[in-house]
């Protein structure tokens, strides 16, 4: 696998205040299943000198294992998506802060399953989660050799 080279700057500190009262939905996926997620947070932090918000989620499915309680999930597409990182967009993985801000590490990001066989089925990040930056960070694209 390649990488970017880790940088600083894409490890964000944001305020992190969980939303109340939000409904379980279907996500998207890459097949016809649809696992049930929750928005947990939408934070807005700055990166390369621009404003931008997206949504944090919690797994249905994995809030009820007591292991993955704390487990959070960014899913994301940005300028480079199609380019030099996966065209489905990638992932970051967090946990729930302790306190009001959270870090968000995107030299972390990974691509989902369906990057390396198309027979799985991957959450599609949801459009607002559309980042209008190149997140040179995290795993590149998978070209087979």
């Amino acid at each position: 696998m390649k990488f970017y080279p880790v940088k600083k700057g894409y490890q964000i500190v944001a305020a992190f205040i969980r939303t109340e009262n939000a409904e379980p939905f279907k996500m998207k996926t890459t097949t016809d299943r649809a696992p049930e997620y929750v928005k947990y947070r939408e934070i807005t932090f700055t990166l390369e000198g621009k404003t931008v918000k997206v949504n944090i989620y919690q797994s249905m499915h994995l809030h009820e294992k007591e292991e993955y309680k704390d487990y959070l999930f960014l899913p994301f597409i940005d300028l480079s998506s199609g380019k030099t990182s996966y065209g489905g967009g990638r992932y970051v993985d967090l946990k729930i802060p302790k306190g009001n801000t959270i870090i968000i590490d995107f030299n972390k990001a990974y691509n989902p399953h369906c990057a390396y066989n198309q027979k799985y089925s991957c959450v599609v990040p949801p459009a607002e989660n559309f980042i209008d930056i190149k997140i040179k960070a995290g795993i590149k694209k998978f070209e087979e050799h």
